[in-house]
């Protein structure tokens, strides 16, 4: 990891604000990238692990359980924004619906946003809801990563045709970022270059 992302990450990460609607969004006052993806796709877990705090963002065992964007200030330098879940199976609406109010128009209107981290969970690909939302930041040029979650849980082989799989899918994507990542909360893999390509956006 290079000393740029060190630094950043070896800083203070504090809550800042939680926000239910639009209208109570905080203040842009510095960079931010924004961790978005399908319930349970690890968007907690994988903020707490590379900020190194167990407890930051809290990670729910209930599906669909996050309502409201959290911000999280890194080390004075950039805003993370752990947004609530898409494609919960008993949630009536549709995802495009559901990104329509509050976590669209976040995403859509956000000048101080730099990156979204869209999150997949390797188990099981990018779903018709993972390219949905995709197809939604495509239309608002969001710039967006695909970023593989729980790789521990996939032998070698499987973990190579996965990222294979995804790059694939970014690559018919007009916002998204030619290069993914794949990273284990758990095992602490795939972090250091995550917090490379957040800290470059904090620069």
């Amino acid at each position: 990891m290079d000393d740029a992302a060190r630094k950043l990450f070896a800083g203070s990460c504090d809550f800042i604000w939680g926000a239910t609607e639009v209208e109570n969004l905080p203040p842009a006052t510095l960079p931010e990238v924004a961790f978005v993806g399908r319930s349970n796709a690890g968007k907690s877990s994988l903020i707490n692990a590379l900020t190194g705090r167990k407890t930051l963002a809290r990670v729910s065992h209930t599906p669909g359980r996050t309502r409201q964007i959290n911000f999280f200030d890194l080390g004075k330098r950039i805003v993370l924004a752990d947004l609530p879940g898409y494609g919960y199976a008993k949630a009536s609406k549709s995802l495009a619906d559901e990104w329509q109010s509050l976590i669209f128009a976040y995403l859509r209107g956000r000048a101080a946003l730099k990156r979204v981290i869209l999150l997949i969970d390797a188990r099981r690909g990018a779903m018709d809801t993972d390219n949905q939302a995709m197809k939604l930041l495509d239309q608002a040029a969001v710039s967006y990563v695909l970023t593989l979650t729980k790789i521990d849980q996939l032998s070698k082989a499987q973990r190579i045709e996965a990222e294979a799989a995804l790059a694939e899918v970014a690559r018919r994507h007009t916002a998204a970022y030619p290069e993914i990542f794949a990273t284990s909360s758990r095992d602490a893999l795939g972090l250091d270059t995550l917090k490379e390509h957040i800290a470059a956006l904090a620069a």
